[in-house]
């Protein structure tokens, strides 16, 4: 761009002003009569950032009982209350991996080749093999799940993700100006998906199908057959999917759990996963995602773009990186039997407890570490939605649950499992004497009637 200077006589003195040549015609240029002025402003990307959590949970102005201690069922970290150690080899190869001196530098932005190595070995499989070029080291799960975001989907693209469902999608696709549609999940079918509803969502901007099994927050495990049926609507439509897979067998020991990338033999998937929930480190900040790609749909473009991506930081914490081979092939099998034998107790505990209660209608869980619990609303006329049951409930008995609009689905609350059981119990107790004290059996009734 030309730019002229020209002098202009004025009244007092010369004056300098600036034009800059565009095609045919003159415009003004920045010139010396520009006055500077403060004008920092956030950007449009923080703006679009939103957390429904955060939000819901922060709104709430609420103080517990005081004559009753908190018990808090809202929070999906495993190791608050001290009673979930992780195995004693995970501590241990932690501890020889800095032990070493050689995790101490930068790591390159994928992750170590022989961590990748690890990983690819550990969940290679016949009907979906891996080597380490298929396996990006990542900080978290919730980064993997970022990380594949942008990768598949631009701004003005839509993605499908699952109702209710874990937060964080929506949260991320709208920072990125991506649109979110839901499919629903079934309660009556153990959260199955709606396939017919999945697939009327799909046009030619969608982006990528979000699968997240054993799932946040319903605690439900899809089956083979089910899986195969999504991979189905995914095949026709030609859309790839990315699989959420942090709970990856954690399941209960009457159901069984599939990867979705073994039922996927032309669907590409990109599975993220980690540390955080089955070896219950979540603080460590170990993920990965895992390219299925067996008909090289992906081909090199995905794979490069998460490179790219991957470079703008460099990669999970290197010690946990060096201790991931310990890790997955050192943690003793009762360490997973005795997590799940304990999430399953609870699981059976609360569903039991609260089966029984009037105006409630809990769904039982099959894995992950989380029970959904309906609100029969008409019963409780006085509270207007889930988030006004919710807040009253920590009120009047001390006790937080999440309220289900956090996952876009009201009229429900979710119970994190991973309490002490003694607590657990007392929780369910209160919970009880709450819906007893505010359950109306009709219109105008007042005494609790019901067939529980």
């Amino acid at each position: 761009m030309d730019s002229y200077l020209i002098q202009v006589k004025g009244k007092a003195s010369l004056r300098d002003v600036h034009f800059s040549l565009h095609g045919k015609g003159l415009s003004p240029g920045p010139g010396k009569g520009r006055k500077p002025h403060w004008a920092v402003r956030a950007s449009d990307m923080s703006k679009r950032t939103f957390n429904p959590i955060r939000a819901i949970v922060d709104s709430m102005q609420v103080t517990p009982n005081p004559e009753k201690p908190l018990i808090s069922l809202s929070i999906g970290d495993p190791t608050v209350f001290g009673n979930l150690p992780s195995d004693e080899e995970v501590v241990r190869a932690v501890k020889d991996a800095l032990e070493t001196g050689d995790y101490n530098g930068y790591a390159p932005s994928v992750g170590y080749q022989s961590c990748r190595e690890a990983v690819a070995k550990y969940y290679t499989c016949p009907e979906a093999p891996l080597e380490a070029q298929d396996v990006l080291l990542t900080s978290g799960c919730s980064q993997a799940i970022e990380l594949a975001l942008e990768v598949l989907a631009n701004p003005g693209q839509n993605i499908l993700v699952p109702r209710p469902g874990f937060s964080l999608y929506k949260t991320l696709a709208l920072s990125m100006g991506i649109e979110v549609k839901f499919y629903d999940l079934l309660p009556e079918k153990s959260w199955e998906a709606d396939l017919k509803q999945m697939e009327s969502l799909v046009d030619a901007k969608t982006a990528c199908l979000i699968v997240n099994n054993p799932s946040n927050p319903c605690g439900s495990v899809f089956s083979r057959s089910h899986l195969q049926k999504i991979v189905a609507v995914a095949s026709r439509q030609c859309v790839p999917i990315l699989a959420d897979e942090i709970y990856a067998e954690m399941v209960f020991e009457d159901c069984k759990y599939e990867a979705l990338a073994n039922v996927s033999p032309n669907v590409p998937v990109l599975s993220c996963g980690g540390l955080a929930k089955r070896w219950l480190v979540p603080g460590w900040r170990m993920g990965w995602i895992l390219i299925h790609d067996r008909r090289d749909i992906f081909g090199k473009e995905i794979r490069d773009g998460l490179l790219r991506l991957s470079q703008r930081i460099l990669g999970p914490c290197t010690v946990v990186q060096g201790a991931l081979r310990g890790i997955l092939h050192r943690t003793s099998p009762e360490f997973y039997h005795n997590t799940l034998s304990f999430l399953k107790s609870n699981a059976d505990l609360c569903y039991a407890a609260l089966s029984a209660v009037c105006g409630l209608s809990p769904v039982q869980p099959s894995g992950a570490m989380y029970l959904m619990v309906g609100i029969q609303m008409d019963h409780f006329p006085e509270f207007e939605n889930d988030v006004e049951f919710t807040e009253r409930l920590i009120a009047e008995q001390s006790v937080f649950c999440l309220p289900a609009t956090c996952f876009e689905y009201p009229n429900f609350f979710r119970v994190v499992l991973t309490v002490p059981a003694d607590m657990m119990a007392e929780a369910c107790q209160r919970i009880r004497q709450f819906c007893e004290q505010h359950y109306q059996s009709g219109e105008g009734a007042q005494e609790l009637e019901c067939d529980k």
